[in-house]
């Protein structure tokens, strides 16, 4: 076990989770560069070299190919691992997916799901940033229940959508079964404080901070006028906001940052020290870049 990675029980899972988690949508190809199966191992063998043992992937971060990658290349026994995936989208080119859930769509994505991933199990299965009314679609969490008496699945969550200041699906989440909340929440993006974590504190849910170093911009490494490649994801959906986030990143450098930490451990340990988060789950390009992250353990 690494030395400085704590870990932290998820809600009422009862799962110890590392604080410190790896997000693989990279390892779909939306982010300005395409994985081997020798650079996922890379990956994920560092993760577990710095004690960390949550992977948190999707059916769409490529048709499916996250998944692969991780399945193909999984160090040690799949029970080290707490591997969280989801259901809701059909990818079928970069940055392009179709909604899918119904019933029928659920159970087809997670079998799938389990066949890529190489095991017969995830520990926890989310609904994949759906709206309300997809959150209500009729059969969907009795079907997610059903895949849970199969023992195809051990808990459920909600990654709720990019509008975290609503509570509406977070405040039924006991009703549903759901366990685990995943959003975005970082130094830039604070909505949920206001209402959803003290919802998730009400239920007792486990909290998972994706996006925790805001899509990088939190990293430090990029300065205002910075270009993406036409092939990054940043490029694609973050543009209209890109300069006032960075501009927003350099006040927080010069103001926030202590000297001589690095600025991306900074922003994961900032995110950690809200006691409703239960672990940050930052994507990472190579092996350094997870042992960096995996450091931010040591700042709390």
């Amino acid at each position: 076990m690494f030395a400085l990675m704590q870990t932290r029980t998820l809600g009422r899972t009862g799962i110890n989770v590392s604080v410190v988690g790896v997000g693989t949508w990279q390892f779909g190809g939306e982010w300005g560069r395409t994985y081997t199966a020798t650079e996922a191992r890379e990956v994920l063998a560092a993760a577990q070299d710095c004690g960390i043992n949550l992977i948190d992937t999707a059916e769409c971060y490529g048709d499916h190919l996250s998944e692969r990658l991780i399945g193909e290349t999984l160090p040690g026994k799949r029970s080290d691992w707490v591997i969280a995936t989801k259901w809701g989208h059909q990818f079928h080119e970069c940055f392009k997916r179709d909604q899918r859930v119904g019933p029928a769509d659920l159970l087809e994505q997670l079998d799938a799901s389990l066949q890529a991933l190489r095991t017969d199990y995830v520990d926890l299965l989310q609904f994949h940033s759906g709206s309300d009314a997809q959150f209500a679609t009729p059969g969907m969490w009795e079907a997610a229940h059903e895949a849970k008496r199969q023992g195809k699945v051990r808990f459920l969550g909600n990654s709720i959508s990019s509008n975290t200041a609503d509570t509406k699906q977070v405040d039924r989440s006991t009703e549903v079964g759901v366990d685990v909340i995943q959003l975005i929440y970082n130094r830039l993006e604070r909505e949920p404080e206001a209402a959803v974590f003290p919802s998730c504190a009400r239920q007792n849910l486990g909290v998972l901070a994706r996006v925790p170093l805001a899509s990088g911009f939190l990293s430090g490494k990029y300065k205002p006028g910075h270009k993406f490649p036409a092939n990054d994801v940043r490029d694609v959906w973050m543009k209209a906001k890109q300069e006032r986030m960075l501009g927003q990143v350099e006040q927080i450098a010069a103001t926030e940052v202590p000297a001589g930490v690095p600025m991306a451990q900074w922003a994961l340990a900032w995110v950690l020290k809200n006691p409703a988060v239960t672990a940050v789950i930052p994507g990472c390009k190579d092996a350094a870049q997870v042992r960096a992250n995996a450091a931010a353990a040591a700042l709390l």
